[in-house]
């Protein structure tokens, strides 16, 4: 070893284990401070050098997640390019001899083969450094500050439409779709984000994407509550949410970064909490705002708001991986000023630009290309577009028809938030039905096939048109109590949209695997074209067709929505073979097992060998001292 360098073991790895599937149930007697949930707490033995070989762990190859039905979506919702394939492209870059470092510290560029084995950086599963090993509490203040800061941004979508009175009233705006363009743009602005901003996190880590964005978040605020015309507030709005879509699209992969496999089910649901009742929160609380303290200080709430996301974010660690070993390698490079210190993350294997063409186009391809994408972005979008019309269809009922001011209006959403906990809540019973459905993955039957999730989705289905229809027809006339509709209309609704929206992407993710990332975000950008579209047609159509009617007419079109989830829980394995991208990942996975299979072979016949040579070698010796012998 160089004299310059310093003692490996100082720094040091074992082999790399990224799995973040779920155990599913726990035993009676692990608690929260077990080591499960504390590994920091356990003792851990280093080896005398680097490891060279990292060991990838995928949703469908760990064991331990083989009673959990959320690990795909999980897994998804981990990194937009997950670690495994990161390290897909490392490897098919070395065997190109195509390497070149791109050094966060000292400049370097050498091939693959300079690379010391013994001077490779890596962080294992029980380093200090890991994420999952840091303290319990901070690790719990992390998922608070990425759900919090995600409630911001979702709030402010639908915050806004409590506020557009005041606002056409201010800017003399007769046209009500016109001045609910404001709410479309946003949409629009967190749907081009989904695809733009978010994969930044794979370059430059997590905690820079946040802090950048939501900075940028903050000040395109501003603009808003100084606005001095509409056309203003539409343009800058769509651009506040393409920046505050990195806290959508990239804090459910912190929570994936840090959660112990044992309670990233609990991790996830308790983080999902926040976001899903914002789209709820956000007209109560600008209603609010509005009726006491004019639309204007709903902008100011917002920055007040996301200044303190800003702030706690501050204290938030990287927790992306790939970044965390990349800094450790610069800092050890540092430290010894010795540039043969290196990591498999160096190089950049492909451009940014490469990157967001990769991110643009893919989704897309997927999306037109995909049977199953066909009939799931268009059941999920139209569910999820008519979720935001309602934040146009309850004004128009509540403040219109009953009289009510724009806070009160807001407390009539308490129904569709309510559903939503209680679906959340749920969780235990929704996976017990998934782990007993007789639909099993063939490759491993200890596994429920993705199928057993669209018996949930089925479920959801169900319930969505049941709590529209029942909401229509008990929300007028005004002599029906309005905790009639509220109760048995809101809630229901609220509860089959969540249902539909959660295991609806789990069933992609478990379906496309490695491609999951993209088929969600496919599904995303379309979900929020419609959510961005739907409302625009509200004002008019519950003007001419009476809120009943109109309220009718989309439920009877969820009603045609039902059969999608249940086609694919009958017949969804036979679909998906009949997929091109599954059946080509398929194939790559028989290629994988067989090329391992063929390596075992190689490594076992090498080791008899050796272990022959090293007999016959020994038998020679003695035949040599006892000739000796004899001679003597």
């Amino acid at each position: 070893m160089p004299a310059n360098s310093v003692d490996p073991e100082k720094h040091q790895g074992t082999a790399l284990t990224t799995s973040h599937a779920l155990t599913g149930s726990s035993s009676n007697n692990t608690t929260l401070d077990g080591p499960q949930f504390h590994p920091e707490k356990e003792t851990h033995s280093y080896p005398s050098r680097p490891s060279t070989r990292h060991s990838h762990m995928t949703a469908t190859s760990s064991s331990s997640s083989n009673s959990d039905p959320l690990s795909p979506l999980e897994h998804a919702l981990g990194q937009t390019t997950s670690i495994s394939q990161t390290d897909a492209i490392y490897t098919q870059d070395v065997a190109d001899n195509n390497l070149t470092h791109t050094r966060t510290g000292r400049t370097s560029i050498t091939s693959a083969a300079s690379r010391p084995p013994d001077y490779e950086v890596t962080i294992s599963m029980d380093d200090p450094e890991h994420p999952m090993n840091w303290p319990f509490w901070y690790r719990t203040y992390t998922i608070i500050t990425v759900s919090y800061s995600t409630w911001v941004v979702v709030l402010y979508s639908t915050s806004y439409t409590a506020t557009l009175p005041k606002i056409m009233d201010e800017f003399d705006i007769a046209s009500k779709p016109i001045a609910t363009l404001g709410l479309t743009t946003y949409l629009l602005g967190l749907a081009a984000g989904s695809v733009i901003v978010a994969p930044m996190s794979e370059l430059y880590g997590r905690r820079p994407v946040y802090l950048v964005c939501l900075a940028a978040f903050i000040l395109l605020v501003i603009p808003c509550g100084l606005a001095d015309s509409l056309s203003e507030m539409i343009i800058v709005r769509f651009f506040g949410a393409l920046f505050g879509s990195a806290m959508i699209s990239n804090s459910p992969g912190t929570v994936v970064d840090i959660s112990s496999d044992k309670y990233l089910a609990l991790c996830m649901s308790l983080w999902s909490i926040a976001p899903l009742n914002g789209p709820v929160t956000g007209p109560l609380i600008g209603g609010f705002v509005n009726d006491y303290l004019g639309w204007r200080w709903g902008n100011w709430l917002t920055i007040i708001l996301s200044g303190v996301a800003f702030i706690l974010t501050c204290f938030v660690k990287e927790s992306y991986l790939p970044t965390i070993i990349k800094q450790k390698t610069a800092r050890i490079r540092l430290e010894t000023g010795d540039d043969n210190w290196w990591c498999k993350y160096d190089q950049r294997s492909i451009s940014t630009w490469g990157l967001l063409k990769l991110n643009l186009s893919r989704p897309f391809v997927l999306a037109v290309t995909e049977p199953i994408l066909w009939f799931f972005n268009i059941w999920i979008s139209i569910i999820y577009g008519i979720l935001y019309l309602c934040f146009i269809a309850y004004p128009i009922i509540f403040t219109q028809q009953r009289g009510w001011s724009p806070s009160l209006t807001g407390l009539s959403f308490l129904g569709i938030g309510l559903g939503t906990l209680i679906s959340i809540f749920l969780e235990p019973l929704w996976r017990h039905l998934i782990n007993s459905s007789p639909k099993r993955d063939p490759l491993n039957p200890s596994r429920p096939a993705p199928e057993a999730t669209a018996l949930i989705m089925s479920i959801g289905a169900v319930l969505t048109p049941i709590g529209q229809l029942i909401f229509s027809w008990t929300s007028l006339p005004a002599s029906i109590h309005p905790a009639i509709s509220i109760v048995f209309g809101s809630v229901p609704f609220g509860m089959g949209n969540t249902l539909s929206f959660i295991y609806g992407s789990n069933y992609l993710a478990g379906a496309y695997g490695i491609y999951a990332a993209s088929a969600l975000a496919g599904n995303a950008v379309m979900r929020s074209v419609f959510g961005a579209v739907l409302p625009l047609a509200g004002p008019a159509m519950y003007k001419v067709m009476t809120p009943q009617w109109a309220g009718t007419f989309l439920g009877l079109l969820e009603v045609m929505l039902v059969p999608i989830p249940f086609m694919f829980y009958k017949w969804g394995d036979k679909i998906r073979g009949k997929s091109r991208v599954i059946r080509q990942m398929r194939e790559e996975r028989q290629k994988e097992e067989n090329t391992v299979e063929r390596r075992a072979r190689r490594e076992a016949k090498r080791r008899a060998a050796a272990a022959a040579g090293k007999d016959a070698k020994g038998e020679y010796k003695m035949y040599s001292n006892a000739r000796r012998r004899r001679r003597l």
